[in-house]
């Protein structure tokens, strides 16, 4: 008899099809995900999980999911899950690195791109049937090539934003815990600086951290107030890293030029006093959305799914202190 997995939501058809080759699945195709005491029911007698982002998995649920022996995340990030908890269940957890990082920077170069130049701003006011006569000051924006770019998060998106930025002839400088090796930084022409220093300098402060509660509020009111009044702020990592309110107060007060924000704390709900603000671009949480990526996420995560429950190693394990 096959192994049951639960599919938490809608995916791409093909990733149900490749996983009924191995195992009884149960698909809950739908958009919506499932509430959480229904979640605990589909889940008692399942071997196996494929989850989104969007589905939280919390220790109470673990608990009861006594058949359960892997969750695979479709997504880089992984704070969603009780890790810890699945940890103690010996219960294996996968993500799916790598396969959106391309994708993930075009879209913070596209907020970049398009708060610098004020573009949704203006086609909205074109829209609208505002154009009566060009003006010399007419959706005045701020210039990308030659400014300086921060970058807090220097990992695989931060380095693909970095190859980006060369060929605008930008500055490039970032923030780790620690600095890269000396020939990475030489290849992507970056070089580290504390914290401070970045919000200071950069005209551009793209953030490209993973979430967690020691990075709430990452970026708050005292982290704003060191940027420049000319300076934009650009989040694609998570929700949660940036204090929206702040971020709101600043802008409304034009201590911050613009910023570009496809992550909310609270998402799907957002603080709506965002929508009052022209100096910000805003997008629904779409880093990864391109269909090549989300396939590649998708097929990553099942072929993550199929190792774990078939006695493979899979290669994206997150807590790999449990295949011991």
């Amino acid at each position: 008899m096959k192994p049951s997995v639960l599919v938490t939501r809608h995916f791409f058809p093909e990733l149900v099809t490749r996983l009924q080759e191995y195992f009884e699945v149960d698909n809950h195709d739908s958009n919506e995900g499932l509430p959480p005491e229904e979640l605990k029911a589909r889940l008692k007698d399942k071997a196996g999980l494929l989850l989104s982002v969007a589905d939280p998995l919390p220790a109470e649920t673990i608990a009861e999911a006594r058949a359960l022996k892997a969750v695979c995340n479709v997504g880089v990030g992984y704070n969603n899950i009780d890790v810890a908890a699945c940890t103690k269940a010996g219960i294996m957890v996968t993500n799916t690195p790598d396969v959106l990082t391309e994708t993930t920077a075009d879209l913070a170069w596209a907020l970049l791109m398009a708060a610098a130049r004020r573009l949704p701003m203006a086609e909205r006011w074109l829209r609208e049937g505002q154009w009566g006569a060009w003006r010399y000051d007419l959706w005045l924006g701020t210039d990308v090539h030659g400014a300086t770019l921060g970058i807090i998060g220097m990992g695989r998106i931060g380095q693909a934003l970095a190859r980006r930025a060369t060929g605008f002839g930008m500055k490039t400088i970032y923030h780790n815990r620690t600095p890269l090796a000396a020939d990475v930084e030489a290849k992507y022409q970056a070089s580290w600086v504390e914290k401070d220093a970045l919000l200071r300098e950069a005209d551009f402060v793209v953030l490209l951290l993973p979430y967690s509660p020691a990075v709430h509020h990452y970026i708050g009111a005292a982290e704003l107030g060191l940027m420049k009044p000319t300076a934009h702020l650009i989040n694609v990592a998570r929700g949660g890293i940036v204090d929206d309110a702040a971020l709101i107060a600043a802008l409304r007060e034009r201590r911050l030029c613009g910023a570009g924000v496809d992550v909310f704390e609270g998402e799907p709900k957002f603080n709506p006093d965002f929508l009052s603000l022209d100096n910000v671009v805003l997008t629904p949480h779409i880093g990864s959305a391109s269909r090549q990526a989300r396939m590649a996420m998708g097929m990553r995560a099942v072929d993550n799914l199929i190792a774990a429950l078939t006695g493979a190693r899979p290669g994206d394990c997150v807590n790999p202190e449990v295949l011991a």
